[in-house]
């Protein structure tokens, strides 16, 4: 625990962050073991609500591969994958639909009682993500064409803080099945977000996936693609890489993985100078 010297050091540290990004636009994709366990969860929803009141534009946006299992194990339907995708026919679109929505509406209700101003989407929502399907033996399993970034710009003009799910709208205005990570990183690039974070379950990219004490605090794209050729990146890790690199040969300024089981990870990534997680730079 700080004292109350250290406790100041801290802010005083933060205070310069909180001036270069005020009114600047972070996307978040919260995801992972912060998303289950209750003490966690109130320390990420109010780091999140911390954000938005020190004048951070914030947009979160949320997968929910456990829910979506536990959905599809009470209703009887078999889960299959491919090349690490959830196949996804149209029965279990509607248990991706129905778990992502219960899912939104939880998280939006931690911001209420926290006392933010929070409202849920899901990307279906004024069209704002719009994707094509991946593959046909993937069934409903999307890529983002495009986001519509209309009605998440007119909430933060508003003062409110956007909750997206990953479902996405295809030409017909049917449902598709999107990457969480993939779409926090086209909604960052869509956005001209400053920053993307990534919440994984891991203190960010290692050099060696089976040494947790091997993290890189920066990265460049030209290490991420490196590290995805040569099989170094963890299989897990490879989505976030790719995801983290498109957004900042998009013009994203850069991307930040961190842990979200570790106590405050997004106000010591953004707001102290060493950082707690991997930062991925042009």
């Amino acid at each position: 625990m700080l004292d109350a010297a250290g406790s100041a050091q801290v802010l005083n540290q933060a205070l310069p962050y909180i001036r270069k990004f005020q009114g600047q636009t972070f996307v978040i994709k919260y995801g992972g073991s912060a998303m289950k366990d209750p003490q966690l969860v109130h320390g990420v929803i109010r780091n999140v609500l911390l954000l938005h009141l020190v004048g951070i534009r914030v947009v979160v946006v949320h997968g929910g591969g456990p829910e979506i299992d536990a959905l599809t194990q009470r209703l009887g339907l078999e889960k299959q994958t491919l090349d690490g995708l959830r196949v996804t026919d149209d029965p279990t679109m509607e248990v991706v639909e129905m778990a992502l929505g219960k899912a939104n509406k939880t998280i939006v209700a931690h911001f209420q009682r926290a006392g933010g101003r929070a409202v849920g989407l899901s990307g279906r929502d004024g069209d704002t993500l719009q994707a094509v399907p991946m593959r046909e033996e993937l069934g409903r399993v999307g890529e983002i064409a495009h986001v519509n970034t209309a009605l998440l710009g007119d909430l933060m003009d508003r003062g409110w803080l956007p909750v997206l799910s990953t479902v996405a709208t295809d030409s017909e205005r049917g449902a598709l099945n999107v990457n969480a990570d993939t779409a926090a990183s086209a909604v960052a690039v869509a956005l001209e977000a400053r920053k993307l974070i990534l919440m994984t379950d891991t203190d960010g990219v290692l050099a060696d996936a089976a040494d947790p004490g091997s993290r890189i605090s920066r990265l460049t794209r030209a290490e991420a693609h490196q590290m995805v050729d040569s099989g170094r990146a963890g299989k897990g890790m490879i989505p976030k890489l790719h995801a983290a690199v498109h957004a900042v040969e998009n013009g994203v300024d850069s991307v930040h993985l961190i842990n979200g089981a570790t106590a405050n990870a997004l106000l010591l990534e953004t707001f102290t100078d060493e950082g707690i997680g991997t930062m991925l730079v042009r």
